[in-house]
């Protein structure tokens, strides 16, 4: 069956740290792009970064540039979304995606995905 798992996420406040992880279960991730996206209260889900299948494209909203970087390791079939300068605006419920895609360029819209994890509350607040 295949599964991914977010974790990582949690309470920072303006400024901090957190690094979320995705981990693939069941399939291994060497031909999926990867997506993180997220969903705040009353506001549709956006995508926030993907990466390629094979690391060398990663794309980003204009919003987090700069402080948000994605990676991969495949060797341990997970992929990483270190976001440091957190502010208020970035709270939401953080998802990962993954899409059999052996393209360079990572798909943007959600609606390319096929695979789903249950997503990680990050909140940030002083």
């Amino acid at each position: 069956q295949l599964q991914l798992v977010e974790s990582g996420g949690g309470l920072v406040q303006p400024g901090g740290s957190l690094r979320l992880s995705c981990a693939a279960s069941g399939f291994t991730l060497d031909d999926y792009a990867i997506g993180w996206f997220r969903q705040a209260p009353g506001k549709e889900r956006e995508g926030v970064s993907c990466i390629g299948h094979s690391g060398t494209s990663t794309i980003y909203i204009n919003s987090v540039k700069g402080r948000f970087t994605i990676a991969r390791d495949n060797a341990k079939n997970t992929v990483y979304l270190q976001m440091n300068s957190l502010k208020s605006e970035d709270t939401a419920v953080y998802y990962c995606a993954a899409v059999r895609r052996v393209t360079i360029r990572c798909p943007v819209s959600r609606y390319e995905y096929d695979y789903w994890g249950q997503g990680t509350q990050v909140t940030v607040s002083s």
